[in-house]
């Protein structure tokens, strides 16, 4: 399939200064109905990398997400939501911003265009053959995210992307692309809108699936999140009650601070 750049090309909606604001607001949302559905026609593609990032893990690697702009923050947020959610050691997900984190807040004016930073961002953390690292870039071309899988599959690191345009040099550089086309934004060229919104699904989707593979999730319960505020431990209090069959609240959160997770605390068998 011949590369073409879709996430360039004009919104089919014109002149939307001059809409009014339900207009516009019914209009974007009409736009956004269509992202899941695109989604879905990945799921193939997202199930490979799953499978191969999950052996990865339990075998004691690590996951990188690399990219630029909304691309790049999307794969922090994600990344960064993935120790409290699960409980897993930091480090273990880790993404990574072209122009470091100053980016993460405001451009870093031709950071995406370096091809060679990629590489030497993801060295700093030691990238080895037992990781795995997905390149995210909506356009598919973005130099500072496919250098960086290039010299990966020279060293036998395996390799993902998200990307929204289908057949981009980002999907040739990588083991296992992900292609979710989406179509041409509502603001043409905008790609923090329906672009952005395909890449946190997917991102949602592969980090999820992968927790519940390794046996972060039990039943449908975050067993193991960390108890950071005064929401989640009264969450895990009830989880650890439902579980345990302890009826008295406070004894339930006793045990629960003592053994901080509902997973400690319910294999202790102190109830």
């Amino acid at each position: 399939m011949a590369f073409e750049k879709i996430t360039e090309e004009p919104g089919k909606y014109r002149h939307l200064e001059k809409m009014s604001v339900h207009e516009i607001l019914t209009n974007i949302n009409h736009e956004d109905k269509s992202v899941p559905v695109a989604v879905e026609k990945a799921i193939t593609q997202i199930e490979k990398l799953v499978s191969v990032i999950t052996d990865k893990m339990l075998s004691g690697g690590r996951l990188f997400y690399l990219g630029a702009g909304t691309s790049g923050r999307l794969g922090i947020l994600d990344a960064s939501e993935i120790p409290p959610t699960y409980g897993m050691p930091y480090g273990l997900i880790i993404g990574i911003i072209a122009g470091g984190e100053e980016a993460i807040q405001k451009p870093v004016e031709n950071a995406e265009d370096n091809r060679e930073q990629g590489w030497i961002d993801l060295e700093e953390y030691s990238v080895s053959d037992k990781d795995v690292v997905i390149g995210i870039a909506a356009s598919g071309t973005t130099p500072y995210v496919i250098g960086a899988l290039e010299e990966c599959r020279k060293n036998n690191i395996v390799t993902g992307c998200i990307t929204c345009n289908p057949g981009s040099p980002l999907s040739a550089a990588a083991d296992y692309p992900i292609e979710v086309i989406v179509g041409p934004e509502f603001v043409t060229g905008s790609t923090r809108m329906k672009s952005g919104t395909a890449q946190k699904l997917v991102l949602n989707m592969i980090s999820t699936t992968v927790m519940i593979q390794i046996g972060r999730v039990e039943d449908n319960k975050m067993v193991n999140m960390q108890l950071t505020n005064s929401k989640l431990i009264d969450r895990g209090t009830k989880m650890l009650m439902e579980k345990s069959g302890i009826k008295d609240y406070e004894k339930a959160k006793e045990l629960l601070l003592k053994y901080g997770s509902v997973k400690k605390a319910e294999d202790s068998n102190q109830w």
